[in-house]
């Protein structure tokens, strides 16, 4: 074996190597996935999406909030555009995101940055930001695709199970998990509210807006319109912690 060969051997293994200490790291959040993933499918079901629909929309989305909420908004007839915009605006967050974590990635070759920042999540994000050091080390790349492939498979294959058991599990069963949708949005607005109660403000205002504008607009368009103003006010607020 030539010295050639021997690198590329050496080069093989560190891949084999940070791709499976990936999936060991991703295998926690595969464990949170799955079952909120089965929910997911059960609801989308029971709402009339078909096991290609939903399964498309875990796919091509990939976003847990995201998706209860247009599953939602699809079950109250809300339009495309509708659903876009609300979703555009709570997803927002992982344009910040991505930047912070291509930031610590910049050693990384252009083709591995774009497919890998699609994967991120919040919880990827999390666990990520604390195993920094493989953004140092050689094909570092591969612990991220492995670690975040494991979550992306593991939300996929749920909700295709979900998706299933949506077929053939009784209406009042069903019904009861529509509690999921609320205790996910509970999920992401608590760890920030623990740290400033203005978040919390800021879900209110668009909780009272929705309220409001209910009478006057679809229920689609509300939550759109609620959830923009209250996020153009959140600004102010959010600039006033700053400077406070």
């Amino acid at each position: 074996m030539n010295t050639l060969e021997v690198e590329e051997s050496g080069i093989a293994q560190t891949k084999k190597i940070q791709l499976k200490q990936g999936i060991m790291s991703g295998f926690p959040i595969m464990l949170g996935y799955f079952p909120i993933a089965i929910t997911y499918g059960v609801l989308a079901a029971q709402s009339g999406l078909t096991l290609l629909e939903l399964t498309g929309m875990s796919i091509f989305v990939y976003a847990g909030a995201a998706q209860f909420m247009g599953t939602n908004m699809l079950e109250i007839g809300a339009g495309a555009m509708e659903i876009i915009i609300a979703t555009f605006v709570l997803n927002f967050r992982h344009f910040v995101m991505s930047l912070s974590f291509m930031n610590r990635a910049r050693s990384f070759p252009l083709r591995w940055k774009f497919p890998i920042s699609l994967l991120l999540t919040d919880e990827s994000f999390s666990v990520a930001s604390v195993k920094t050091e493989q953004t140092r080390q050689p094909n570092g790349s591969y612990f991220y695709l492995g670690m975040f492939m494991t979550a992306y498979l593991s939300w996929i294959i749920g909700s295709v199970f979900g998706g299933i058991l949506g077929d053939i599990m009784p209406d009042s069963i069903s019904q009861s998990l529509g509690i999921a949708l609320y205790a996910m949005f509970i999920a992401l607005l608590v760890p920030s509210v623990k740290i400033k109660y203005r978040y919390g403000l800021i879900a209110g205002i668009a909780m009272v807006f929705n309220y409001l504008f209910s009478f006057y607009l679809d229920e689609g368009w509300s939550i759109v319109v609620s959830t923009l103003l209250a996020s153009f006010i959140g600004i102010f607020v959010i600039r006033g912690m700053t400077y406070a």
